[in-house]
Parts: structure tokens; C-alpha cells; sequence
């Protein structure tokens, strides 16, 4: 049984030039380096970029065989950088193969039996994709967990109310969400971290996962709480950080199960996971860490 990891892969337009993004595409890529078998699903354009997309990801060792081969153009991103590396994006969206779902080619859970599926990002709130998706992901919610990052982009969608009915809609059928306290920050003004996580368990999730940037991550439960300070590096970007992060999530449903992640386990998991956050950060673009750079990281 494989990964599944759904969403988006893009080519991100950088100030140094054009390379392969998009958060699920990141995530995906950070999990085949760790060594899990993973399965990608997206649409994966015929142009240029969409070759140079298939190469990256094959090359990493991500399996490509569920995506759609399509004729319609990639997406692109244009990424512009503050001054501390963080990243904003204007996206080119509308009739790409990148957000072409549909129900006649996503894979069927039933016979395929994914260990985990992955998804987020723009797939979740673009339409039609988006409700092609969700009832495809409930589908596969009979076979296995859901990791959902909503990996918000207000620039796509600046409907606060529409955008946070969308996300809540996800969470209703997630057993783990992965959050940054910027995320939180643009759905729900004025309200605490806290307040956000417990509301998202109430609805149902097991595990609430919340990056904090160079503040590290916390870690949310019905049973309680874990945090770990982030790990001081020399950013280049902090493009991937957070897809790095959802990785390490998947990883510990597989390891450990949904249940499983609570007290040490919880805290072992977001150690690992700002350690390897701090690895992608360091670099530039979305690089994650192999997995014998993240346990040389870990040993230091």
C-alpha cells in the first residue's frame, strides 16, 4: 500500500528563475527522499514545465502513474521574497491541467487501498475540482486517514467567510490537520491558536499539528498539548517548510497511527519535524531533506 498525496504541483516563477513547486507536490517529494513509497495525483501537463514536473518528481522517486497526462497548460506561481525569505504568490489558475479532476480517472480507493492520503492547498478550494475531490475523499476516508493542510492563499480566494467554509468543510472528514499560526491568523482574526485547535478537534480531528515559523510547533490532542521550539538555521526561504512538515505528519500516521500520535510520540514527532523544516529552510526552493541528512541532523 502507498501514500497518497493529492494537490497541486506548479512551477513556482522565482526571482532566480522557474522550478517545481506547489505544496502537495513538496509534500509528495519530501516523503518519497524519507524512502515511503508515495503516489501522487494530480494533472501533469504535456508542456514544458509539465515534463520538467514529471522529471522532478520521478526523479526523486515519486510515483506518477495515478496523475492525469494532460494537454492544458501548468499552473504558475510567481513567488516574490520579504526580506526575512518568506514567500507570497500570484498564481495563474483558470484552464490548467493542474486543477483538472475529475471523477473518471482519480484512482479507486476501493481496489487500490491507499495507507494515507494527503491532501490540500488550492485543490480544495478551486472549483469544479474542489467538490469532485471532496467526494472522492470521502470515498477514500473508508480506507484511510486524512492528512489535510489547508495551506491558505488568500491572494486566490479573499472571501475570509467562503474560503474558512471550505476549510471547516475539509476538516469535517480529516483525522489529522496541519496548521501555521499564519493560516489561523488570516481565517480567524482575534482569535488564539488554542481556541482554533480545540475547535478543530471538537469537529472531529484526532491530531491538530501548528507551525510557528522560527516559534517551533505545537501539537494538539484531546488529551492534551506538546510543543517544541523551532531550530535556529540561516534561511534562504522558507519555500517547502510547511509541506516538509506535513511529510513528517504522514510519517508518524504510518509509524505510529492517528491514535498514536499523542504525549512523547506527539513530541518526538514535531522535534523531527523542525529539525527537518530547518533543513528545507536553509536551501533554496522546496529541497526536504533525504532521510540520512534528516538523522545526521537529528544525532548532531
Amino acid at each position: 500500500m502507498s501514500i497518497w498525496v493529492c494537490g497541486e504541483v506548479l512551477i513556482d516563477i522565482l526571482p532566480t528563475g522557474p522550478v517545481v513547486g506547489g505544496g502537495p507536490a513538496n509534500t509528495a517529494k519530501a516523503l518519497a527522499r524519507l524512502g515511503y513509497e508515495v503516489d501522487f495525483i494530480d494533472g501533469i501537463s504535456t508542456d514544458d514545465y509539465g515534463v520538467s514536473a514529471r522529471k522532478e518528481l520521478s526523479g526523486d522517486g515519486v510515483g506518477l502513474a495515478l496523475s492525469l497526462t494532460s494537454d492544458k497548460p501548468t499552473c504558475t506561481a510567481t513567488v516574490t521574497l520579504d526580506s526575512k525569505g518568506s514567500a507570497s504568490y500570484a498564481f495563474l489558475i483558470d484552464g490548467t491541467a493542474t486543477f483538472d479532476f475529475n471523477s473518471s480517472w482519480l484512482p479507486d480507493p476501493e481496489r487500490l487501498k491507499p495507507s494515507v492520503l494527503h491532501i490540500g492547498t488550492l485543490v480544495t478550494i478551486i472549483e469544479p475540482g474542489a467538490s469532485v475531490l471532496f467526494d472522492w475523499a470521502l470515498k477514500v476516508g473508508e480506507f484511510a486517514p486524512i492528512v489535510f493542510d489547508p495551506n491558505i492563499r488568500g491572494s486566490v480566494m479573499g472571501d475570509r467567510a467562503k474560503y474558512a467554509a471550505a476549510v471547516e468543510k475539509w476538516v469535517s472528514i480529516s483525522s489529522v490537520v496541519k496548521v501555521s499560526d499564519d493560516d489561523i491568523a488570516w481565517l480567524y482574526p482575534d482569535q488564539s491558536l488554542d481556541v482554533i485547535a480545540h475547535r478543530l478537534i471538537e469537529a472531529g480531528v484526532s491530531c491538530v499539528v501548528i507551525t510557528r515559523g522560527e516559534k517551533g510547533l505545537i501539537g494538539f490532542t484531546a488529551n492534551g498539548m506538546e510543543e517544541v521550539d523551532g531550530v535556529k538555521v540561516d534561511v534562504v526561504d522558507t519555500v517547502g517548510a510547511g509541506d516538509t512538515v506535513g511529510a513528517i505528519v504522514v510519517e508518524g500516521v504510518i509509524k505510529h497511527s492517528v491514535h498514536g500520535l499523542q504525549g512523547q510520540v506527539l513530541n518526538a514527532l514535531l522535534y523531527k519535524a523542525a529539525i527537518a523544516a530547518g533543513i528545507t529552510c536553509s536551501r533554496a526552493g522546496a529541497q526536504p531533506p533525504r532521510a540520512h541528512e534528516l538523522v545526521d541532523a537529528m544525532e548532531k
